[in-house]
This record gives C-alpha cells, sequence and structure tokens, in this order.
C-alpha cells in the first residue's frame, strides 16, 4: 500500500475509534472529546457547561494526538486546520446532528443545538498531514491549573471509630 494513503488511513481510523484527541492550539493540550464526521474531527465548547477550547481561532492550526481506546498509549500525532463552523450553515447542522449523539450529561436535551448556536463555537479540525513517527517519552506535563481540590487528611481519631470492635457479652 502507498504511504500516501496510509497516513490519512491511520488518521482518520484511529481518531474514528478514539473518545478523547488531545488537541494543543496556541497554548497547553487539552483533552477533548469530538466526533470523526465527514473527513474532520468536530469539537464543540466555549460556553456554559461545555469543554473550553483555549487557543483554537479559526483559520489557525492545531496539533492533535490520538490515543489508543484500548491502552490509552498515543497511536498518531496530526496537524489539523482549524475551522469554525457559522451557525445553522448546512455543515454545521450536519455537524451538531453528530455532535449531539455523542454528547453525555447535557442539561437540556433537545434544545441543546439552539444553545450550542448561541453560546458555543462548533469547529471542524481537518488534517493536513500525519505524523506517523511520536516522539520519545512521555510528554508529561503539570496539569492545568483548576478550582478542583483533593482530599483532605482524614482527622486522627476517624480510625479508631470506623474500626472500634464491639464488646462482646
Amino acid at each position: 500500500m502507498n504511504d500516501a494513503l496510509l497516513g490519512p488511513a491511520l488518521v482518520e481510523e484511529a481518531t474514528k475509534k478514539s473518545g478523547l484527541i488531545w488537541v494543543r492550539g496556541a497554548g497547553p493540550a487539552r483533552a477533548l472529546w469530538h466526533v470523526w464526521f465527514d473527513g474532520a474531527a468536530h469539537v464543540v465548547g466555549d460556553g456554559p457547561g461545555e469543554q473550553p477550547l483555549p487557543g483554537l481561532t479559526a483559520g489557525g492550526t492545531a496539533e492533535v494526538t490520538v490515543r489508543s481506546k484500548d491502552k490509552g498509549g498515543r497511536v498518531v500525532a496530526w496537524t489539523a486546520a482549524v475551522t469554525e463552523l457559522a451557525p445553522h450553515s448546512e455543515q454545521w447542522e450536519a455537524a451538531v446532528a453528530e455532535l449531539k449523539g455523542k454528547r453525555l450529561n447535557a442539561p437540556d436535551g433537545e434544545a441543546m443545538p439552539e444553545r450550542w448556536a448561541r453560546e458555543c463555537r462548533v469547529l471542524r479540525l481537518t488534517p493536513r498531514d500525519a505524523i506517523t513517527e511520536l516522539p520519545d517519552g512521555s510528554l508529561a506535563a503539570a496539569p492545568l491549573p483548576t478550582a478542583a481540590t483533593t482530599r483532605r487528611p482524614i482527622p486522627a481519631g476517624l480510625p479508631k471509630l470506623l474500626l472500634k470492635r464491639r464488646k462482646r457479652r
């Protein structure tokens, strides 16, 4: 098989099967849920209750890394051209129909497409070229800042209360 065909086929198949893609625009890479549709990955976000899309601008590029659904390791990385779809355009309607089916735990159900049209951005990430050789190493980065906190240490007396044995009669 021709190498010119193998790269795009690998990008499409790996991206279709992966639930998350790692996308890096102008800022740090973020994990984004997506839908592969019509030869490109489509993402929705930047609205209340939706995933953030910082650094992804229309007309720009993004680096996309696809992970294996089975093992979680990197399968392929590719460069994408970023296009913002105009709300209620033909492309937008088709992409939103696919995205709507994959959106989990939506607060507004059937009204979701209208909310996306008013408050969110739908982006199309079209592959420009595939990079099948990935860099060595983990590429691990420090976690992004968040308001979430970890649990605090348990009080010293709590284990005694929880593990206290009943006295025998």
